[in-house]
């Protein structure tokens, strides 16, 4: 037992420093591995030492900052699983935090963003069993979470600044693989290009995408709202695309690490010259950032939106003997003109930390750009080309702010989205139409021109919805009655072609930030002044 144990500490200090450990260190191991050794020789009572060594690391790390972190050995290979996506499941990226399942990203086009799971959502029941408070771990949420495509999950939520728990019914679905949800011309000329995440593959579909686009466009919409990050080397070679030989795209520096930089290439540059629009908001984060940061910093193109997550610590994964993995962190991204990406942070308040991001929809910065006139002098950088004044202070901040439009959103369709019973009934009508649609609409083309939802087909889904116990409400019906059709109109899409087509029929109609974009894009001259 006592070699075991130092060989663990050995290798945790090993790797977390790239430097010979100091006498502090030294000493501080021998402490720790002395206590270990003698409760396992001396203790009144049988200990688990190898369960008080996995507290022991957990509490060390929450002491440190917010994305540090430490997968056990029996929940390293379902973690990566859950990164990949390539599993059958409802789509979450989460963590356990302080006995609670947190939601730190549903995936993308997964079956819980489909119902409304946001980040920061806390489960905390799944089909009527508390998983709450009761030493909960990964292995036994995979368990619980995990199923056959087509099985329904029901789980019970709390989310910040909602006084009741929030109900969501959750179809297991296949988990998307791929991180690029959908490509479409926008605009004559104009291609939009939606990156739902940086996975291994996504520079390649990246690139695949403008290949399967037919023609070189004149300019790209490539929006990264909702995006997490992900790889730092596919950012910056999807950032490479867009920027000149030389120019730099990133730098990180730590403590214990030298300055390192990342800078373009001449080897990838297919779309170095043509207009560029980058949509970002709230969610986008870390390689989000790298890609919006170095775009704006070089004058390169508009991004419009929000400010951004405010991602930026680097982590080394560091594999233990017994084969978890530590996450720590050891460097800072920084933008090329020297703006830290990472909001400011105590350490060991990882609370408050995310409670920061829902303080923006209570102190009206997701409504407003007035929050940036109160920015100091301090937080304010120059672009490296045309001086333009950008922010730091954490996050990227947009050169055309998009407000959070909730005009047409209401309770009721909160709650048909959020209950799942959107999804299931667009899922009961494409099932008992599905031959009927096919053979009407062959191409999305016809079906985007000619389909939409009928007064007897939205009345079904009320009636529907009665049947699910949520009741008719004949204002809130009213009211957001336009974006409940095209939602529907964009789920029937997605069910008989694939999910860019629901992207293509709810954004144009729907989306201010979509549509924004498109007037930047369209209106390039009127816009163009923000680059100078």
């Amino acid at each position: 037992m006592k070699k075991k144990l130092a060989i663990l500490l050995l290798s945790v200090a090993v790797h977390s420093a790239y430097a010979q450990p100091t006498q502090q260190v030294n000493e501080a191991m021998f402490k720790f591995g002395r206590l270990m050794y003698y409760l396992s020789a001396s203790y009144v009572d049988t200990v688990n030492i190898n369960g008080l060594t996995e507290k022991a690391v957990i509490k060390v790390l929450s002491e440190l900052d917010p994305h540090s972190s430490y997968t056990s050995a029996k929940d390293a290979k379902a973690a990566t699983e859950s990164l990949l996506g390539n599993f059958d499941g409802i789509g979450i990226e989460f963590n356990i935090l302080n006995d609670t399942l947190l939601v730190i990203s549903p995936i993308v086009g997964g079956p819980s963003q489909k119902v409304g799971i946001v980040a920061g959502d806390r489960i905390v029941e799944v089909d009527g069993k508390n998983i709450a408070g009761v030493n909960v771990n990964n292995t036994d949420v995979v368990k619980m979470l995990r199923g056959p495509k087509g099985t329904v999950v029901n789980v019970r939520v709390a989310r910040r600044d909602v006084e009741h728990l929030l109900d969501f019914t959750i179809t297991r679905d296949k988990i998307p693989i791929y991180s690029i949800d959908a490509k479409f011309w926008a605009a004559p000329g104009v291609a939009y290009i939606h990156l739902g995440r940086f996975a291994a593959t996504s520079h390649s579909e990246f690139v695949k995408a403008l290949d399967d686009l037919g023609k070189k466009p004149d300019g790209i919409i490539l929006d990264l709202r909702g995006n997490a990050g992900g790889m730092l080397d596919v950012s910056t070679r999807i950032a490479d695309e867009f920027l000149s030989k030389n120019e730099q795209i990133v730098y990180t520096e730590g403590r214990a690490l030298p300055r390192t930089d990342v800078v373009a290439t001449d080897t990838l540059s297919r779309f170095e010259k043509g207009k560029l629009v980058i949509l970002i908001d709230e969610n986008s984060a870390s390689a989000s950032e790298i890609v919006a940061g170095a775009v704006q910093d070089w004058d390169r193109g508009i991004i419009v939106g929000r400010r951004s997550f405010g991602k930026g610590l680097v982590q080394n994964q560091i594999e233990l003997p017994d084969g978890s993995l530590v996450r720590v962190t050891i460097a800072r991204y920084h933008t090329p003109t020297g703006r830290v990406i990472q909001r400011p942070y105590s350490n060991g308040e990882t609370e408050k930390y995310y409670r920061d991001l829902h303080q923006r929809y209570t102190n009206g910065e997701v409504y407003s750009p007035d929050s940036l006139k109160s920015l100091p002098d301090s937080l304010k950088f120059f672009t490296l080309k045309n001086r333009r004044v950008v922010y730091g202070g954490g996050g990227i901040t947009p050169d055309v702010f998009v407000p959070l439009d909730t005009s047409g959103y209401t309770s009721y369709h909160a709650r048909l989205v959020r209950l799942g019973i959107l999804n299931r009934f667009t899922l009961s009508y494409v099932d008992a139409n599905r031959s009927r649609l096919k053979q009407e609409y062959k191409t999305f083309k016809r079906f985007n021109q000619n389909f939409s939802v009928s007064d007897s087909l939205f009345d079904e889904l009320v009636a529907f919805a009665e049947k699910q116990k949520l009741p008719k409400n004949e204002a809130e019906i009213g009211k957001a009655k336009h974006d409940i059709s095209i939602q529907l109109k964009g789920l029937i899409a997605q069910d008989i072609f694939t999910t860019s087509e629901y992207f293509e029929v709810v954004y144009p109609a729907i989306d201010n930030g979509y549509q924004k974009a498109l007037e930047v894009m369209t209106g390039w001259k009127n816009y163009e002044k923000l680059l100078k």
